[in-house]
């Protein structure tokens, strides 16, 4: 059978700018390209710079995981100069980042994939009542109560989605696939899931505020520094310790009543697709399977006997090609960046970060006679690096912590997991799948959510017994001579690595390894393909003109383009053969 040919681009609903192009037959997907469009010079910047300064720049990698790069750039500069923070200074930043988890966590569900399992048009026909005991359904399936428990907040949104379709206003729900077959759920199904989306705009403005408090500001917190944090009045203002509480309270009744229940919901309706054994990348998983090869720096230190030996909220480590009997030992000696098919030049090998470059080489993307031999012609075609842990492409974010976590053994991630697969009856094949993933953030989201009281109520007893230490001196001109350090950690979207080399209180190389940079990245030297490009493979389409079972997979990853690339190259040539765009939340 002849194959099809068609570009995305842009991919909306995600931070940054990426291009998927994917080849058909017979409306199955067996050739896929990511491809991201902009260049990030962050790197660059940081050379000749006090190290001590590099956090404040680092963190504008990205507008939203703004914290998280702060806090990696801040680590590693920590971890060159032998640093130990202070109890208290780790608790605030967990809570900073552990706050950064849920908020993300929601506004991706809701605001960036909901609408790719959800036909908002569809909501029109419901039946308001039907609805409410729908929500009640799955929230008994979740194990919590409904957020919304009457007909009268469904009837309410129902009769504004109503209005907006006869006036054809529909807004930030325009220019959506409504009516495509591959959406599952029913009309009481998708007001329910509308309603919820509406009111998480409200919920994820406050879990926003919570960063704020500790961080001083929200995006770009600035109160972690090297050695610590400066936020002490803070920590000893009651006030601001119960509005933390009351804020997290507030954010964990609509995770559990509204966001746990959804995630059910869609998993349930959208399983038939998870374990489609027919359509499998390798003959494992379900659609959007991948790679099946998942890796986790870890995250979230849990004592204080300092970086990289300290217990951890998620553990490190590796598991390999589906094989869930055997954790592999984090190495990072081993992690290396590919530019085979990366619009710069390298020395003709894989580099490790701390000997990484970051040298331009745009060779442009031009189409060819056939629209898709890249490989063929050995062409560049992507702004993004192709990491590579000893040679093999991996996939990195909540799915890679929860497998992680689940085959090292730990005991609060097996709990989780363990309720979620007995609540839904769901086999544990789903997870490895795009249903799989968006189930992995809203389960990681209940832990966080739960372990987050922990940490509040133990910086509160610290301070109350008089300890208000929150930063460790150093000596700059002794401990910046001649170092180096990596700050690894986890961001919502994966592992996140800063590299520095520091001499004579100077940065002389910097190199960030982001989420999207292990997972978007394209081919590398061996042929080997990137998470995107390997869990499109065996994708079914519905209908090629409205891809979108291809936009739910790549929204599965909570892509962040923007961490991984920067500055728009102004010269470039039109990309689209023509633009399929699915529904933009803003």
């Amino acid at each position: 059978m002849a194959k099809k040919h068609i570009i995305v681009d842009p991919i909306t609903r995600i931070e940054g700018h990426l291009r998927i192009e994917a080849i058909f037959e017979d409306n199955k997907i067996v050739d896929a390209y990511s491809s991201s469009t902009m260049f990030r010079g962050i790197e660059t910047i940081m050379k000749g710079r006090d190290p001590r300064d590099c956090g404040l720049m680092a963190m504008r990698i990205c507008g939203v995981c703004t914290g998280t790069h702060y806090q990696r750039s801040i680590e590693a500069v920590e971890d060159a100069f032998k640093i130990t923070i202070p109890k208290n200074a780790r608790l605030v930043r967990n809570l900073i980042q552990g706050a950064l988890y849920v908020h993300d966590h929601l506004v991706h569900f809701y605001h960036l994939h909901a609408l790719d399992f959800v036909d908002v048009v569809s909501a029109t026909k419901a039946d308001p009542e039907l609805a409410a005991k729908e929500a009640k359904k799955w929230a008994d399936i979740a194990g919590y109560k409904p957020y919304f428990s009457g007909a009268d907040d469904f009837k309410a949104v129902k009769e504004r989605i109503i209005k907006f379709v006869k006036q054809g206003r529909l807004g930030i729900f325009g220019n959506g696939y409504w009516g495509n077959p591959s959406y599952k759920l029913t009309p009481e199904q998708n007001l329910v899931a509308v309603t919820h989306y509406l009111k998480a705009l409200d919920i994820q403005r406050d879990l926003a505020k919570m960063q704020a408090i500790f961080g001083g500001k929200n995006p770009h917190p600035q109160s972690i520094v090297v050695g610590g944090v400066t936020c002490v009045q803070d920590i000893q203002n009651p006030a601001r310790i119960a509005l933390f509480k009351q804020l997290l309270k507030d954010g964990v009744e609509f995770i559990k009543g509204a966001y746990l229940p959804d995630v059910y919901m869609a998993g349930t309706m959208y399983k038939d697709e998870a374990t489609d054994k027919d359509a499998t990348y390798k003959g494992v998983g379900g659609t959007g399977g991948g790679l099946l090869s998942y890796m986790s720096y870890g995250d979230f230190r849990l004592d204080d006997t300092g970086f990289y030996k300290s217990a951890l909220l998620f553990p490190s480590g590796l598991v390999l090609d589906g094989d869930l009997t055997k954790l592999h030992k984090l190495d990072t000696s081993k992690i290396t960046e590919d530019v085979t098919h990366s619009w710069y030049k390298g020395t003709g090998k894989p580099e490790h970060p701390y000997e990484g470059t970051t040298i331009p080489h745009y060779t442009g993307l031009e189409k060819k006679e056939d629209g898709y031999a890249y490989l063929k012609t050995k062409e560049k075609y992507s702004w993004i690096k192709s990491p590579r842990y000893d040679g093999k492409a991996v996939e990195v974010g909540p799915l890679a912590r929860m497998v992680v976590g689940y085959v090292a053994g730990d005991a609060r991630i097996k709990k989780y997991v363990g309720n979620f697969l007995k609540r839904s009856g769901l086999p544990i094949e789903v997870l490895f799948s795009t249903i799989g993933r968006t189930a992995a953030r809203a389960i990681e989201t209940e832990l966080m959510a739960d372990v987050m009281f922990e940490w509040i109520d133990e910086l509160a007893k610290n301070v109350a017994s008089g300890d208000l230490s929150t930063w460790t001196e150093f000596d700059f001109e002794k401990v910046s001579k001649d170092t180096k350090g990596v700050g690894l950690a986890e961001a919502p979207r994966g592992a996140l690595g800063h590299w520095v080399k520091i001499k004579d209180g100077k940065v002389t190389n910097y190199q960030a390894i982001v989420p999207s940079t292990w997972n978007a990245g394209p081919r590398d030297g061996k042929n080997q393909m990137g998470a995107y490009e390997a869990a499109l493979i065996g994708t079914k389409v519905a209908d090629p003109e409205q891809p979108l079972e291809i936009v739910r997979t790549i929204h599965s990853f909570d892509p962040c383009i923007a961490c991984a690339v920067h500055v728009v190259d102004t010269k470039g040539k039109e990309l689209a053969v023509y633009k399929v765009d699915p529904t933009c939340a803003f």
